[in-house]
């Protein structure tokens, strides 16, 4: 019988270090050569790491939240044989390192507790002058009625249900009590992740934006005329494919803004593939899997391989090299709508756009009021390395291809 020592692996992409997000085994568990033992968070993605070899767990290290080293020793196992540890260099039983790791932040939840608010003995009633006036007038006491508004005030409603109801305990009406309390809420996980790729992006970054407006009423014609002449198991055309593809030519034209900064370096590197990120809300958090290569396929290939990375997201099942790589992201608000937002920059990109959802609206075209199908768009440009003119100038190539449908394929 020896002891198996293991330790957090080299997952690649220049990740020193991970946060655990699961254990999928306990102290004990009898597991196999394979078999999920471990979720660790890298900057890049989630990764399940599996068992190296068969055996009982003897010793784990690190709760849920905590960041684990490259290298170190995060589980070690009984096994058959003679291992490759002794019992000096296996990791602390777990509950001798929750005694030894620095004391964190407990967190508590806090129920809330109803505070009835009540009348005081002989305090005047509150209520308005004209529900005072009203109850006068009607020969209402008003230390009879009981009052639904803040604090127990007095509202004409409660009136009209002292009055229909004819007594005070029939009009009391439903109850009001106030609350309390606080939920606290760690920040563990993707939501740390996210919340420091945003700290990254906008302290690092100096932001400006840009809105405009397309007319998509003969995109949407051409999207419509595609979807009911697919061919069999092709994917449903939404916009965004159809984006995808005008980007591709706008990006070409000003490919200054299809790159990376390198703060450090102060170089700004220009990319010559066009790979997109899609920016995409899952269950767990925001993700932004990549297109890759979008200059080299057709409108359908980019519907099929947005589908695939964006689904990929959202069942868990993404892989790093699928998280990493865009040279330019988009993020789409969809149903969401909005007049205009003002998208933060996936780091250490230099230019985002924003897709908001198209509606009929009535315009001005050739002074007379006509319907025509609007989209609004919102972009974010590194002001360090992107002058206005060149992201304005993107969003209006970007505008042109749209109202211009056929001449993306041109």
């Amino acid at each position: 019988m020896g002891i198996y020592a293991f330790k957090m692996p080299d997952i690649g992409e220049g990740v020193v270090e991970g946060e655990v997000v699961a254990w999928h085994v306990e102290i004990g568990a009898t597991v196999k050569e394979d078999d999920p033992i471990l979720d660790v968070m890298t900057d890049k993605a989630t990764v399940t790491i599996p068992s190296p070899v068969d055996g009982v767990v003897r010793t784990r290290k690190g709760n849920v939240g905590d960041i684990l080293a490259v290298g170190h020793i995060c589980i070690s196992f009984d096994i058959d044989g003679d291992g490759n540890s002794s019992e000096e260099e296996t990791p602390e039983p777990e509950s001798e390192v929750k005694k030894k790791a620095a004391k964190k932040p407990k967190v508590e939840v806090k129920e809330p507790k109803p505070e009835v608010v009540e009348k005081a003995s002989g305090a005047r009633p509150l209520a308005s002058p004209a529900v005072r006036k009203r109850a006068n007038e009607a020969g209402i006491d008003l230390a009879s009625v009981n009052g639904s508004g803040p604090a127990g005030r007095i509202t004409q409603s409660d009136l009209d249900s002292w009055k229909d109801a004819g007594s005070p305990v029939a009009a009391a009406g439903p109850s009001r009590s106030a609350l309390s309390g606080t939920t606290e809420v760690p920040v563990i996980g993707l939501r740390r992740k996210i919340a420091e790729q945003m700290h990254k992006s906008y302290s690092k970054i100096a932001h400006f934006s840009y809105f405009e407006e397309i007319d998509v009423t003969n995109l949407e014609n051409l999207r419509q005329h595609l979807n009911a002449n697919r061919s069999e198991g092709a994917p449903k055309l939404s916009y965004l494919p159809f984006i995808m593809q005008a980007l591709v030519k706008g990006l070409a034209e000003r490919p200054e803004c299809n790159a990376h900064y390198d703060d450090e370096r102060q170089v700004v590197i220009r990319h010559s593939a066009i790979n997109l990120g899609i920016a995409t809300q899952t269950e767990r958090g925001l993700y932004v899997p990549v297109v890759k290569n979008v200059e080299a396929m057709d409108l359908w290939q980019c519907a099929s391989e947005m589908q695939r990375v964006t689904d990929a997201a959202k069942d868990g099942s993404a892989a790093l090299d699928l998280l990493s790589g865009s040279t330019f992201t988009i993020t789409s608000l969809g149903r969401l709508g909005g007049l205009g937002a003002t998208p933060i920059i996936n780091h250490p990109e230099v230019g985002i756009l924003g897709i908001h959802n198209a509606a009929d609206s009535a315009v001005v075209r050739d002074g007379n009021i006509v319907i025509r199908r609007m989209m609004r768009v919102s972009s974010s440009w590194d002001h360090r390395v992107v002058d206005g003119f060149d992201g304005a100038m993107l969003v209006q190539i970007l505008k042109k291809y749209l109202e211009h449908p056929a001449t993306i394929f041109m």
